[in-house]
């Protein structure tokens, strides 16, 4: 005869998975009233992927498409932010920016933080003539400004949307790197470290193991901050000529486009996408901040 369910056998199976939820839902509430501006970035974020990923249902033309006797229609109607000179729609071409924008930003930062991070962990735990001749390197590349760091790799690669995101993750390389051997400098004196060292352990083996995972709270929070500085270096490349070749929609093309043709008589073509550039870099800033706090131990307590 076949027993009958027990529910409370059946509650304590599911309990734990409601109390992982019910513990992740206060988690967020904490984040969002000790960090209201971190929270709002998140949020703003949060849209922008969604309207990247869902580009071809919010936009109401073809980003690429010219209708020209519709050329520089003023927003309202059937044009929701106006069209430019070839008579492209503005609002569908933000949306798609974006995409650019999200592509280069996070493709760019990640390069930068995972090539630094292994660089300046293997530089500081390794020491010796292996951290000298990796701190000269990284002391040149510093030495020069970022946009003209990746000015001169666009220029010797070419432009296009790869080497864009190379040049720009480039730039990110030496600041991760210093700050992942400053982290392997300490993590390597622990008490686990030498324990780990004196048990035969491989420096590899310590590498990934123990350094690494101890690296990741502040290169993250330092990524998270560099994601605004890497939309900004993509615009820039953009607006100078350097960036995603046209037509291919791009917010710093689109203010090139304006500033160089019609900042006055069609003033919507600068304002907007500056409009939405301003406001993508501030959330990353405001996320990038929240972030930083939260894993500060100094702040923890308060």
């Amino acid at each position: 005869m076949q027993e009958a369910p027990n529910p409370a056998a059946a509650a304590s199976v599911w309990e734990p998975q409601w109390s992982r939820r019910y513990s992740t839902l206060t988690q967020i509430a904490r984040f969002v009233r000790r960090y209201p501006l971190g929270a709002f970035g998140a949020a703003v974020l949060i849209v922008l992927v969604l309207a990247a990923v869902f580009a071809p249902v919010i936009v109401t033309h073809d980003p690429l498409w010219q209708h020209v006797p519709s050329r520089l229609t003023p927003p309202g109607g059937e044009y929701l932010l106006g069209s430019d000179t070839f008579g492209r729609d503005t609002f569908s071409r933000i949306v798609y920016g974006s995409r650019t924008s999200l592509y280069v930003g996070l493709l760019s930062v990640a390069i930068g933080a995972v090539a630094g991070t292994l660089i300046g962990i293997a530089s500081g735990y390794l020491g010796g003539r292996v951290d000298i001749l990796i701190q000269r390197v990284v002391d040149a590349l510093m030495g020069f400004p970022s946009l003209v760091l990746a000015l001169l790799m666009v220029v010797a690669l070419g432009a296009s949307l790869q080497n864009v995101t190379l040049a720009i993750a480039m730039t990110f390389v030496p600041r991760m790197t210093r700050l992942a051997r400053s982290s392997a400098l300490s993590i390597k004196q622990e008490v686990y470290v030498l324990a780990s060292q004196a048990i035969g352990a491989g420096a590899v083996r310590v590498i990934l193991r123990h350094i690494l995972p101890n690296c990741l709270a502040p290169v993250f929070v330092l990524a998270t901050g560099y994601l605004g500085t890497a939309v900004v270096a993509e615009a820039s490349l953009s607006f100078l000529g350097l960036g995603v070749p046209p037509p291919a929609p791009s917010w710093g093309g689109m203010l090139e486009l304006a500033a160089r043709e019609r900042m006055e008589s069609a003033p919507w073509l600068a304002i907007f996408p500056g409009l939405a550039l301003s406001i993508v870099v501030f959330s990353f800033a405001f996320f990038g901040d929240a972030l930083r706090d939260a894993f500060d131990p100094r702040l923890r307590g308060r």
